[in-house]
């Protein structure tokens, strides 16, 4: 996963409602800098538009998020996913992404879920929901015992804070819901998405 993310420090977090907006936003994105895209499996919608960009947007690399089974696990690999990432993790998911052969985030939120998870071979993790969770200070506090740990904070980021979390040096990216905002895409408003990506990628430096 830290392959992956290398120099992509914001992940847009999308959820589809129709299909046809899959490509254009997932253009806009890209184009505005953003190539790592997370679609959650939220929606009816998600599984074809998966599709849609993977086969049409080549410059994405396009993942799934809100996986919270196995059954999804197997189903972000058919799609041919380049990643995995879940709210957060029972014994199975994290097991059946252990043995996964592509990238998996379990969720977590405490020091005792992101053990259970490391004692499955996992070093990268969601940390969700990041502010109500304690945000950059538990983060900082995480540091200390797990220093091999990585994270990817989500929830409650947007521009007033992201500065902030990307300076943690056991932050991997953020991942944000801002940017591909649900009320944007039902407008179709790419151009205002394509400026979003933009100041995310330069605030993200």
């Amino acid at each position: 996963m830290r392959n992956i993310l290398a120099g992509h420090s914001v992940i847009p977090v999308i959820t589809l409602d129709r299909v046809e907006d899959a490509v254009p936003l997932a253009q806009a994105l890209v184009a505005g800098g953003l190539k790592v895209l997370e679609v959650t499996l939220r929606t009816e919608a998600a599984v074809e538009g998966i599709r849609e960009i993977v086969k049409h947007v080549p410059d994405a690399i396009v993942g799934t998020g809100t996986v919270c089974n196995e059954q999804q696990i197997k189903l972000s690999e058919d799609l041919g996913c380049q990643f995995m990432i879940s709210p957060g993790a029972t014994d199975k998911l994290l097991e059946a992404g252990a043995q996964s052969s592509v990238p998996f985030l379990p969720g977590v939120a405490s020091v005792s879920e992101l053990m259970r998870g490391m004692e499955y071979g996992h070093r990268d993790f969601k940390f969700f929901p990041a502010e109500a969770a304690g945000g950059t200070s538990v983060l900082k506090a995480f540091a200390g015992p797990f220093g091999d740990v990585r994270f990817c904070p989500t929830g409650g980021i947007g521009l007033h804070n992201v500065v902030e979390y990307l300076a943690l040096p056991n932050v991997l990216c953020v991942g944000g819901s801002w940017i591909a905002q649900t009320n944007l895409i039902r407008q179709q408003a790419w151009s205002e998405i394509e400026t979003l990506a933009r100041e995310a990628v330069e605030l993200a430096g």
